[in-house]
């Protein structure tokens, strides 16, 4: 139901004080998108436009806006636990959302430890990885492996092993000790594939080609996203993970999986490694972990290597990180009720089955202005634009503003326009997004 504008905040808000992130805060200030309710499919703005949400808010809502299952249970936890200490003692919700968690990891991943972002969920995995060898003697162990183009978060870790150069360009040095393999997009060969490319598997190989450079004994974790979600969905050629893992096994490095946006249902499955069917030692997650409703990441991990960390005296701590919010109440309930709507409701199945018509209906766009390329899997899509000339990004954002204008959220990477829409979307809903973003791409 659309708000009446008494209920709503006119006028605005000072928006003097709040630095919006990733955004070009100028331009906002001079055309404010202001969202001040959300139920299901749909958005409401400030001014009363009901928009149909696209992308599950920002990757994360993956069960829809306000489910109430969810709601429910944050009122509740609310009502009997705001808050526990994170450090020496904890609360009931947070081992029941872990064993919960471990439930539906791949097998021998049972072990949790609780962040409150995909940002911090990569760089305590980064850092479970290096202390992992250190405890088991190989201490020599200190280098990082990650891709270009890949992301990893925004902590000083996550942006060292994220390969997305606008990310990375106002921050010096980073950490030392970080090697990238390349991307594995390739217009020529892979343009309009549908589903998983042909043609890349042989790109791994430049993993062993680091690997010999750096000396195996000196290299402790590789960390990929399965797909690459920020980069403009891109998807794994056939094969390409399966050597991934081959070569970690080789050499005895760990496989992290950075399955913050792939994770929950996005690709069908419980993560992306069921999906592909290739199993990490390490998996990141967060977004869909509480379908975005309350801030909360996890990092998933391997029982041994959990083990490894469980000598000497017991009153140690065996592994000195953590954050004051790491499985706080709320998020912790959320995350239990997330789990329940996503298995009561059928929807990781959901995704999958309407994979096929998502496909289909992308691809139609085939042949629209300035579209270069086309690539989806599960409820994740993504329609890649010929760049302007001396103004990389400019034309997607001119669809998201079309889109936007028409009643539609989408997203925008580069000169990509992406589409994650909650697992709840009906055909008729994916028919509205993509019409609409077929329209805007006429006027491109």
């Amino acid at each position: 139901m659309a708000k009446r504008q008494s209920d709503l905040p006119n006028p605005l808000p000072d928006m003097d004080a709040y630095w919006v992130p990733f955004t070009a805060n100028r331009a906002f200030r001079k055309d404010p998108k202001l969202i001040v309710e959300a139920e299901g499919m749909y958005c409401t703005t400030h001014d009363g436009r009901r928009l149909l949400d696209g992308i599950a808010g920002l990757w994360c809502c993956n069960a829809g806006h306000r489910h109430p299952k969810i709601v429910a249970a944050v009122k509740e936890q609310l009502d009997r636990l705001d808050y526990s200490l994170a450090f020496q003692m904890s609360h009931p919700r947070a081992f029941e959302l872990a064993s919960r968690l471990a439930a539906i990891s791949p097998e021998g991943l049972g072990r949790v430890f609780f962040t409150n972002s995909g940002s911090e969920a990569v760089d305590t995995a980064l850092k479970i990885a290096l202390a992992y060898h250190r405890v088991r003697g190989e201490g020599t162990r200190t280098r990082l492996i990650g891709r270009e183009r890949g992301y990893h978060g925004v902590g000083f870790g996550g942006i060292s092993v994220g390969g997305i150069s606008p990310n990375r360009r106002m921050f010096g040095a980073l950490i030392p000790g970080v090697d990238h393999m390349p991307h594995t997009h390739n217009l020529e060969h892979n343009a309009f594939s549908r589903g998983q490319p042909e043609w890349g598997a042989h790109l791994a190989e430049e993993l062993e080609r680091i690997v010999e450079l750096h000396d195996p004994s000196n290299v402790a974790a590789v960390i990929v996203e399965p797909i690459a979600g920020s980069a403009g969905v891109l998807l794994p050629p056939k094969g390409y993970l399966e050597k991934l893992r081959e070569i970690c096994d080789r050499h005895g490095l760990l496989l992290i999986f950075d399955e913050v946006i792939t994770g929950f249902g996005r690709t069908g499955a419980a993560f992306a490694a069921e999906r592909f069917g290739v199993k990490p030692d390490i998996i990141t997650v967060a977004k869909g972990l509480t379908s975005g409703t309350v801030p909360m990441g996890g990092v998933i991990l391997r029982d041994d290597i959990f083990e490894a960390f469980m000598t000497g005296p017991e009153e140690t701590i065996e592994f000195p990180h953590g954050y004051t919010y790491s499985g706080h109440p709320l998020a912790a309930a959320a995350g239990c009720a997330a789990l329940d709507a996503y298995l009561e409701e059928g929807l990781f199945e959901r995704a999958r089955e309407l994979e096929p018509y998502l496909e289909e209906r992308l691809h139609g766009l085939r042949g629209k202005p300035h579209v270069i390329d086309i690539r989806s899997i599960g409820l994740l899509g993504a329609v890649e634009l010929e760049p302007v000339e001396g103004r990389p990004t400019l034309r997607a954002m001119e669809v998201f503003r079309r889109c936007y204008r028409d009643g539609v959220i989408v997203r925008t990477t580069g000169d990509t326009v992406a589409l994650t829409p909650p697992l709840i979307i009906s055909r008729e809903q994916i028919d509205t997004i993509v019409d609409t973003l077929a329209s805007a791409l006429d006027e491109a």
